[in-house]
């Protein structure tokens, strides 16, 4: 065989690349163009989107349907009422002023209808400041209702006194008067208050006068506390203190 010359050999390798590259080129312009990559979206961005963000709290309501804040000792204070929004399994409490702060006394779930009830037996007499608090759920924002005044009484035993006394001196200052209010007591400080209750009738005066001395009796009313209250002679008067 003839060797094959140079020249014509780089010509025949020119003409086989040619037809090779003519022949890939049609697959290249069928294959699909690679896809474009998505925009980012509001999940990307903001963390949720429109469809999956959480529904607004509502706002929540406590409404008081029936109270005993006038008790006496040993027996049961009560509150009860409704929560709005209405639901089953939201805490509802009921809490006392103590201080600067509140303390929580007792606790109830509400039912399906938002209903509750509190009750709380107190350990001593006195007055304190109470409010029923929900501090709010994943449905409903936070609410607090002021409830006033729950009153704990004792019995104790009482009498009054004033005419033939109108003038003199009170032993916490000042002198006696027909419209003086306030009571005598052997040992509570001067200028506290008390809180005393008779046949459905309530005072809060403070201790102006020392006294009485007279048998087992706790409280001396002044003329116009008695009228108040509606006392008459001596007897039994229910006290905070």
């Amino acid at each position: 065989m003839r060797p094959m010359n140079p020249t014509r050999a780089r010509g025949t390798l020119a003409v086989a690349g040619a037809l090779s590259i003519a022949a890939v080129a049609p697959a290249l312009a069928q294959s699909p163009a690679p896809a474009a990559e998505p925009a980012p979206t509001a999940t990307d961005t903001a963390g949720a989107t429109p469809a999956t963000r959480p529904a607004a709290k509502r706002r929540g309501a406590i409404k008081i349907s029936a109270t005993r804040r006038t008790v006496l000792l040993g027996r049961r204070a009560l509150v009860e009422g409704q929560l709005r929004p209405y639901g089953a399994g939201r805490r509802v409490s009921l809490q006392i002023r103590k201080g600067s702060g509140w303390t929580t006394i007792a606790r109830d779930v509400t039912d399906r209808r938002g209903a509750w009830r509190l009750r709380y037996t107190p350990k001593r007499q006195g007055t304190v400041n109470a409010r029923v608090r929900f501090a709010g759920d994943g449905r409903a924002t936070r609410a607090t209702r002021p409830l006033g005044r729950i009153d704990v009484y004792r019995r104790a035993l009482a009498s009054w006194y004033g005419p033939g006394l109108y003038g003199g001196s009170l032993a916490c200052g000042g002198r006696l008067s027909p419209g003086t209010l306030g009571v005598a007591h052997k040992s509570l400080p001067c200028g506290t208050k008390v809180t005393l209750h008779h046949r459905g009738r309530t005072v809060r005066v403070r201790v102006i006068d020392r006294g009485p001395y007279v048998g087992a009796r706790e409280f001396d009313l002044t003329s116009a506390t008695r009228q108040r209250l509606g006392f008459s002679g001596t007897g039994s008067v229910l006290t905070t203190r």
